[in-house]
């Protein structure tokens, strides 16, 4: 657990939330100014997964375990747009910032007027060719406030600052090219006067990297790619691990979300599948793909860099969060990062030096016996490597993962992290595939199917001091919505049906629950709005990976379809429809 002390408090919240927070600090009283500044960051939610270190942890608790059987509707929100609704809308001050998919429209909601009006809306001009581009729907994660500005990533690759008052475009840069596969799907994260954002594509043989851009002009201050050589990468080690040039369209995409310890200056992110889904094509541990890395800030080069699955057999796309915590692991207090990787594995490592302290399966899996702690290697099973050679059958996880990009929650009063899970696996055929700029580089047959006991998936609480699971909720469908947890001891998290829950975090007894319009694949975030109430939010709109059949309207007929989503998610339909609306709850 962590203990903050009240200095680093002020400078935390501050630090982590937004600026606009801090300045509305009057007091006069030092001791007051902290109480305040505190109180007033936490307030909001100024950014995706509520802070840098992406614990989706909030002190706000008039919602409490005795009365949260009493939450109502507040009021809702249509966005408009009827595609997969992932990440959560931020809010500073009193005002809500809401995001959609493609064409990614900004809104800014009045929270201090009846019913939230709309105070400005940002529409990007887009192409509409980029729309068969995007992996697995044409979702994003979310904007970031900072500085007065609102930070967007489109999904034709264009960053964009809006004016936050009045939603004015102050700045659009082009970080990338859809004709070349590249889009953006991630929420951007700003550290210190930079925003820094990821790339998606590793579908399409897109080589992955990070890019900081300056928050004022938009200029780019610096670029580090996952695979190449040392001087693009900012890491020595990747040109060795791949055959011949296949490191140009070595995928290692980043389009998942970000930490940053502003103790130790140094910026997480993970890296995604090495291009293409075939092993045979590239021999060698394909690095750095399925990588932690931690980065400088101001540079860009890593200090350390961890690679999960070396030689990736299973797309396991290694871009889940990495949540910043201090934990008692065998009997010292170390400041670590702790990941709930794709491969089934929970991590937790060390975020100074990068030595991995921790590695359990958090899920079924049967693609590998364990993690050697002292190589970092997975201990595989060879029956269930993948090739072109033959169709593997019955891995477990699943390509679409133990987790997928659903953030988990860590709260600091059990010490558990709540974790919304899948339990499917799968069979896998590589293929032989060309390279062809701007066209799909997968190489492989995938069908994702129920894993052991048929339900798709479990909500559970994680001790990552034991590595054990303490409870969990099965669902029908996969948990593939994000998990917010809050001081009130109460935790939320929303189910592919459209259910938004709420969960006692120390027992894990169903404590309320609400059927929103569509199924929910985006997270739920909570802020105390003008008239002190405490609020909470959550977008309904089924889509993404899981539920692209319904989202694209695909046939049913082939369970390979939707890069094997079809095969797991045949019955969608019968529980969810397409679907855009935002809910916000509170106390009567």
């Amino acid at each position: 657990m962590k203990r903050w002390s009240s200095l680093f408090l002020v400078v935390g919240a501050c630090g982590l939330a937004s600026a606009a927070a801090c300045s509305r600090t009057t007091s006069d009283s030092p001791a007051d100014a902290t109480a305040a500044a505190a109180s007033s960051a936490d307030n909001d939610w100024s950014m995706p997964n509520k802070n840098q270190s992406a614990t989706r942890y909030s002190a706000v608790s008039e919602i409490t375990a005795d009365n949260v059987k009493n939450l109502k509707v507040a009021w809702s929100f249509s966005t408009g747009v009827l595609r997969g609704h992932e990440g959560e809308p931020i809010v500073v001050g009193s005002t809500m910032y809401v995001h959609t998919p493609f064409p990614n429209n900004v809104y800014a909601l009045d929270l201090s007027k009846e019913g939230a009006p709309v105070k400005w809306k940002y529409t990007p001009k887009q192409d509409a060719a980029v729309i068969p581009v995007a992996c697995c729907d044409t979702v994003n994660r979310g904007v970031t406030y900072s500085n007065g500005k609102i930070f967007l990533n489109q999904l034709d690759t264009h960053t964009v600052a809006l004016d936050a008052e009045t939603g004015k475009e102050l700045w659009k840069v082009k970080q990338g090219d859809y004709r070349n596969g590249q889009t953006m799907t991630s929420a951007p994260m700003v550290v210190k006067d930079k925003v820094i954002s990821g790339v998606s594509g590793g579908e399409f043989g897109v080589r992955g990297f990070v890019t900081a851009n300056d928050i004022n002009t938009g200029k780019q201050v610096w670029r580090m790619y996952s695979t190449g050589p040392e001087e693009e990468v900012g890491f020595p080690g990747s040109v060795e691990t791949w055959k011949g040039d296949e490191w140009k369209r070595g995928g290692g995409t980043t389009w998942g979300w970000y930490s940053y310890d502003p103790e130790l200056d140094l910026f997480y992110h993970g890296t995604g599948n090495p291009g293409s889904w075939n092993p045979d094509q590239r021999p060698g541990d394909n690095k750095y793909s399925m990588t932690i890395f931690a980065r400088n800030p101001d540079t860009g080069k890593a200090a350390w860099a961890y690679q999960k699955t070396p030689h990736d057999a299973w797309d396991y796309d290694g871009i889940n969060e990495n949540v910043l915590v201090d934990l008692n692991i065998n009997g010292s207090m170390r400041k670590v990062l702790v990941n709930f990787d794709r491969n089934g594995f929970s991590y937790v490592l060390d975020r100074k030096t990068g030595e991995l302290l921790q590695a359990n399966p958090f899920v079924f899996v049967n693609w590998a016996k364990g993690v050697d702690l002292k190589s970092g290697r997975p201990i595989e099973d060879p029956a269930k490597r993948t090739s072109s050679t033959q169709n593997t059958k019955d891995i477990c996880p699943s390509a679409m993962g133990g987790k997928n990009q659903q953030p988990v929650s860590y709260s600091p009063r059990t010490g558990y992290f709540y974790v919304p899970t899948n339990n499917l696996c799968m069979d896998y055929e590589g293929v032989e595939v060309k390279y062809q700029q701007g066209q799909p580089y997968v190489g492989a047959i995938v069908v994702s199917k129920p894993g052991p006991g048929g339900n798709r998936g479990e909500f559970i609480a994680w001790d990552p001091t034991t590595g054990k699971k303490v409870w969990g909720i099965k669902e029908e469908l996969s948990a593939w919505g994000g998990a917010l947890s809050t001081a009130g001891d109460v935790v939320f998290y929303g189910t592919m049906e459209g259910w938004l829950k709420a969960v006692n975090a120390k027992t894990g007894d169903i404590l309320w629950k609400f059927k929103t319009p569509s199924g929910i694949i985006g997270n739920p975030m909570t802020y105390v709005g003008p008239d002190g109430k405490q609020y909470v939010a959550v977008l309904s709109g089924i889509g993404g990976w899981s539920g692209i059949g319904v989202a694209a309207d695909m046939s049913l007929d082939d369970p390979t379809a939707g890069l094997g989503a079809i095969g797991a998610f045949k019955d969608l339909a019968n529980f969810s429809n397409q679907g855009g609306v935002l809910t916000v709850f509170t106390l009567p």
